[in-house]
């Protein structure tokens, strides 16, 4: 569930703006569902690959990557960790993020494959307000992306920056 401001008006009723959650809204513990889930195309990682400069033949080379154990070419796993987090971005942190501070603990246990749909889920871990930013607090969420099989195919910790709640919306 994606929570909204709410400002009335006179000629359309409530009015309601997607936004991330403020600091105080996260509950260590809770996890957050990510839908849609996102369909990855053999365009959608030939388009990354590239763009990144990663000439790894396993994602560019059909030929090379039939000799290996894969078989196929896969997905990059930078483009899988990046989906997984764009996906709980929308519910999770849009408008209230202030940075990204690190990613810890990244693991691919499975590869993912052109065509597999990815969806994601976050749970919260950790969360303090900052110590030298007046207004913020640290929140630390355990991403975890799997494939339409349900096999867990990305798992990162992340520490990010949120905004508390400002005060005229208290």
């Amino acid at each position: 569930m994606t929570t909204g401001e709410q400002t009335a008006s006179a000629t359309t009723g409530k009015r309601i703006e997607q936004r991330g959650l403020w600091f105080e809204e996260y509950e260590i513990g809770a996890t957050y569902l990510h839908r849609p889930g996102r369909t990855l195309t053999e365009a959608d990682n030939v388009l990354f690959t590239t763009l990144t400069m990663n000439t790894q033949p396993l994602h560019l080379d059909a030929a090379y990557a039939e000799g290996t154990a894969f078989g196929e070419r896969l997905v990059n796993s930078m483009l899988t960790l990046s989906t997984v987090v764009g996906l709980s971005v929308a519910q999770l942190t849009l408008g209230t993020i202030v940075a990204n501070l690190g990613f810890s603990e990244v693991s691919f246990p499975a590869p993912v494959r052109h065509g597999d749909t990815l969806y994601a889920e976050t749970e919260i871990v950790d969360k303090r307000l900052s110590k030298s930013r007046p207004g913020e607090g640290v929140v630390t969420l355990r991403h975890i992306g799997r494939n339409q099989r349900d096999e867990v195919v990305a798992v990162v910790v992340r520490k990010t920056l949120v905004r508390t709640r400002p005060e005229e919306q208290q």
